[in-house]
């Protein structure tokens, strides 16, 4: 593998921010001397990093969230003699240009620029490059910015994997169905709200007052304010719905799935399910087991019912990428960002993401590192 070339010397150090153990913010350290990454696979790219952006993912990670789960994916053969994912780089989500291609990429070069959604289990986004597989990259919206592309990919695929991949709905049958969505204020809630909607969906959104001028202007027809009253006796009180997205999870789907038009084909789909703590609380083997005999006792209990019950997770791919792309250069998606970070800012943007009750996403400028 040749090595990158960033300046007339050659280099093999990269400024990022890593963590070196799991916690809160102060376990953040910024360091000049990462490992540049590099091209170890025929199908993989090296992206330089222009911009970022913070999922509520990355707090969980800091903390060591999933790490069982994920460790087993990042070694699944138990190749390596110690198990340690240190120094481990966070951040998902990704604009730059292709610095780099492996022999088996054909239809990128370098100078390219792209957007992508780096799996948790890999090395992120909040370095000066990064290395993703080739199938997980898409050409960038043309009409974006890399700092307004960066506050897409990692949202808008766990969107698009609740919606159409676990959901089943697409631009051909969704016309005219009723959509709910718990948490539409939050990244995936703006993004899911714009999809549905350009495939002509009746949206119904559920935030609070504060987020309603937003979730309205992204499409939404009717907004609900889950904290001016019983929420569960409100949306009772509209006809039912076809479809829900769940981005609150705990005690929403006791209720939820009533809210559904029974024996139609109608489906909840949550993104809050208890896979990586099962994973991390109890082993890979008992772990898997346990959230088996969960999804599979839930499915049947609620297609008895008459409704469908569905776990959604986020799923890297560049096919998908290529679609959203072509709804946000058509004016049909469009970025929701709250604020912009410069590079050298990064745990004071995991402070704000702490902060919760998000209108938009929090993006890291990457090329600014002042």
């Amino acid at each position: 593998v040749r090595g990158l070339r960033a300046s007339p010397r050659p280099r093999s150090a990269m400024p990022s921010w890593v963590i070196d153990r799991y916690g809160r913010n102060e376990v953040l350290r910024f360091t000049r001397d990462m490992a540049l990454p590099a091209v170890q696979y025929p199908n993989e790219v090296v992206v330089k990093v222009h911009a970022a952006s913070l999922n509520p993912i990355d707090l969980t990670m800091r903390s060591g969230y999933g790490a069982t789960a994920l460790n087993m994916k990042r070694d699944p053969l138990k190749i390596k003699s110690v198990e340690t994912e240190f120094p481990l780089t966070l951040g998902r989500d990704v604009s730059g240009v292709i610095m780099e291609c492996g022999l088996s990429v054909p239809y990128f070069k370098p100078g390219d620029e792209v957007w992508a959604a780096i799996p948790p289990w890999k090395q992120g986004t909040l370095s000066e490059f990064v290395v993703a597989s080739a199938n997980e990259v898409s050409f960038k919206p043309k009409c974006l910015s890399h700092v307004e592309a960066a506050s897409l990919p990692y949202v808008g695929l766990t969107a698009w994997s609740a919606i159409n991949k676990v959901g089943g709905l697409n631009q051909s049958n969704c016309g005219g169905k009723r959509v709910l969505i718990l948490g539409a204020s939050g990244g995936v809630g703006t993004f899911a709200i714009q999809l549905v909607k350009a495939w002509g969906a009746h949206v119904t959104a559920v935030c609070s007052h504060d987020a309603s001028t937003l979730v309205k202007k992204l499409g939404a027809d009717d907004v609900i304010d889950y904290k001016s009253g019983n929420l569960e006796e409100q949306l009772k009180a509209l006809p039912v719905f076809d479809f829900i997205l769940d981005n609150v999870g705990g005690s929403t789907e006791k209720w939820a799935l009533d809210l559904l038009k029974k024996w139609s084909g109608a489906t909840y789909v949550t993104l809050v399910t208890p896979f990586l703590i099962n994973v991390d609380r109890l082993g890979v083997a008992d772990g898997m087991l346990q959230t088996g005999v969960t999804i599979g006792s839930k499915t049947v209990k609620h297609l008895l019912k008459g409704v469908h019950y569905r776990w959604a997770f986020f799923m890297p791919s560049g096919s998908s990428l290529d679609e959203i792309a072509a709804l946000v250069d058509s004016g049909k998606i469009q970025p929701v960002i709250e604020q912009v970070f410069s590079f050298s800012e990064v745990p004071k943007a995991f402070l704000k993401l702490e902060e919760g009750h998000a209108r938009g996403k929090t993006v890291i400028d990457v090329i600014n590192k002042k």
